[in-house]
């Protein structure tokens, strides 16, 4: 069984799907044990309630300094037994002081397909640009912002008529499968990184893309 702890600061849509997922059964032997939500009255936190899973709102203002506020977190998540922290839209910058605590066992979710397009806005970003595939990411979590070693990507195509809205929720739509996938095969143990590179047991190539056993 993986204890899963989860970090947000919106609506939490990626955390209901992480929560559909364990209840269903496409993340098999795994159990949602704790929120950690920076922002008030967040959505992310109503959802937890529903569930039944615990949730702690901490505001960033309480603490002197962003190591003291991921010491708090950490120090949360392991007294509910996490083995693996998944940040859900949360939009603050994780230190060491989690990742040495959850060392390679923190992912994140990013709308875009990287090392293309870090940070805030990213769909807006790409819009910008002028790019005809985007995408969404699944990667470990590193000391650099969306730079850690990357688990699983989805393309989405951009149409002539997208706008920052159509684009993200086609996006996310993506993103609800490949993180869900990436969290079932880290619970059945599949991944492995080698550098900047995560092999994962049992997916192999096949004709004209990947097929996953």
């Amino acid at each position: 069984m993986v204890k899963i702890g989860v970090m947000a600061s919106g609506s939490g849509s990626n955390f209901q799907s992480i929560i559909d997922n364990v209840a269903n059964g496409n993340i098999p032997d795994s159990e949602v044990v704790l929120l950690i939500c920076d922002k008030a009255e967040a959505g992310c936190i109503m959802r937890a309630k529903k569930a039944g899973i615990d949730a702690v709102q901490l505001n960033p203002a309480s603490f002197p300094a962003r190591q003291d506020f991921d010491l708090r977190a950490a120090n949360l998540f392991e007294r509910a037994g996490a083995q693996l922290i998944c940040l859900a839209g949360y939009m603050r910058i994780v230190t060491r002081v989690l990742l040495d605590r959850f060392p390679n066992a923190v992912m994140n979710i990013h709308p875009a397909l990287l090392p293309s397009f870090t940070g805030l806005e990213a769909q807006a970003k790409q819009l910008e640009y002028g790019v005809k595939v985007s995408g969404c990411t699944v990667h470990f979590v590193d000391d650099k912002v969306d730079h850690g070693p990357i688990i699983a990507q989805a393309a989405v195509s951009v149409l002539e008529s997208d706008t920052k809205e159509t684009l993200s929720k086609r996006i996310l739509e993506k993103e609800h499968i490949i993180y869900s996938k990436a969290i079932r095969w880290f619970a059945e143990k599949r991944l492995k990184i080698e550098g900047r590179r995560v092999r994962v047991q049992g997916v192999m190539r096949a004709g004209s893309g990947l097929r996953v056993l």
